[in-house]
Parts: C-alpha cells; structure tokens; sequence
C-alpha cells in the first residue's frame, strides 16, 4: 500500500463507480450487516449530530441518518470527490424520516471542524487506509462531544492459523477475480499489503488511548477476518 495520499485518492476516484456492487460480491453481501453492526455500536440516537468519516459512497451515513432522525445531522467526510459525487447521488429521502446528510470533501488527518462538535462517529473501511492512524484518531477524539462514541470497522488479520490461511485465499481467487471483471486489479491489489501493515486489534486500542479516549474495545467479527475497534471520547 502506498503512503502517497494523493495515490491513494487515485485509487479511490478509480474505484468509485464500481465501489458499492464490488463490495456486494467481494462480501456475499455482509458487508451491509457489518455496516448495520458499527451504527448501532455508535449509539447514535435521535436528533443527534453525526460524523462518517471515511464515508465512501455513502452507506454508513445514510443508516447514521435513518437513526438520528429529522431533527438530527449527519457530515459524510471523504477525501475522494468521485466517492463523494456517488453518495450524493444515492442521498434520497427515505420513506421514514431521516437527518440532513452533508457531503464534504477533506482529510480525515486535518478535520474542518470544531473541538467538542459530533455525539457520534462511525468510520467504514478509512482506518487502514489514512497514511497516519495516531493523527487520525486524535483529530477523531477532538471533535467528538466528552463521552461520545465512535465505531471503526475494518478488516483484521486473524490470530488464528486456519483462519488466517482462509484470509489469504479469500483474498488470492475471490477478491483478484473479481477485480479482473472489472477492470480494478491494480486498484484493488492494495488490501493485502495494506492489511499487513494494519495494527490488529490490541494494538488499535493502544493507539486510541494515546489519542485521548477514555475507553477503546476492540471486536473481531466474521471469524476475526474484520473487526469493530469501539471508542468513547
């Protein structure tokens, strides 16, 4: 994985048309219950004001603005305006009443916003892809309200012999086939070193708790293949 952020754009902006159905066939679908998994860990609430970062084309933000309601707010923070332009898109009323959703395109290193500002956070699949994780989690940490929780959910290296193993295969003839199809490989050849180099839970935690929460836990889910680190400000 490069530590070029704007290589790392690229490779988002590519990727972006296709992002939402690669990640339908690459998880069977589970995706969207790891998703579902990480808002509630959140616990936003009604006419709260929530912050997705990291948020891709989209699909935390809207769950975030089902939950919070009409007299909530949810800001979808990206660095990748193609991701961007795709949730936008996608950002139509519900048929229960949902919170506004701002769009807005910055660096989860350097957060327009003020100190003390969101009573929740989520961050899908971002993590393991900023260039510096401590610098994230404290811009994380600074604009959370005292006692607000954020959820990261993010792929995880098993402790697990077997399912390590299983990891590596899922990656070598489910994920490389499939961005063939789509013309993706090279786009897509970035998660198994990105994930080599990804701090496994306990070391998450510690990274958290040197950025100033309170509380960090850590989760593995889908046999440890991906987890949910749970952090309260």
């Amino acid at each position: 994985m490069t530590d070029n952020p704007e290589q790392i754009k690229t490779i988002f902006n590519r990727i972006a048309p296709v992002y939402n159905q690669m990640n339908d066939w690459l998880s069977f679908g589970q995706h969207r219950i790891w998703k579902q998994m990480a808002v509630k860990w959140s616990k936003v609430g009604p006419g709260n004001t929530c912050l997705d970062l990291c948020c891709g084309s989209g699909d935390i933000a809207l769950l975030l603005a089902k939950q919070a309601g009409p007299t909530g707010s949810v800001f979808g923070v990206d660095f990748s305006p193609a991701q961007l332009a795709v949730a936008a898109r996608r950002d139509r009323p519900f048929l229960t009443p949902s919170s506004p959703i701002t769009w807005v395109e910055a660096d989860a290193l350097d957060l327009p916003f003020p100190d003390n500002y969101f009573d929740c956070a989520t961050m899908g699949y971002g993590l393991r892809n900023v260039t510096d994780i401590p610098r994230s989690l404290h811009q994380l940490h600074r604009v959370l309200k005292p006692g607000a929780t954020a959820a990261i959910l993010d792929f995880h290296r098993p402790s697990n012999s077997l399912m390590r193993s299983f990891q590596q295969f899922y990656l070598d003839t489910l994920v490389v086939p499939v961005a063939q199809q789509f013309g993706m490989t090279q786009e897509y050849a970035y998660i198994n070193p990105s994930l080599e180099k990804f701090p496994i839970g306990q070391q998450q935690v510690a990274i958290a708790r040197q950025a100033g929460f309170t509380a960090a836990t850590h989760y593995p889910i889908a046999g440890a293949m991906m987890g949910v680190l749970v952090l309260v400000s």
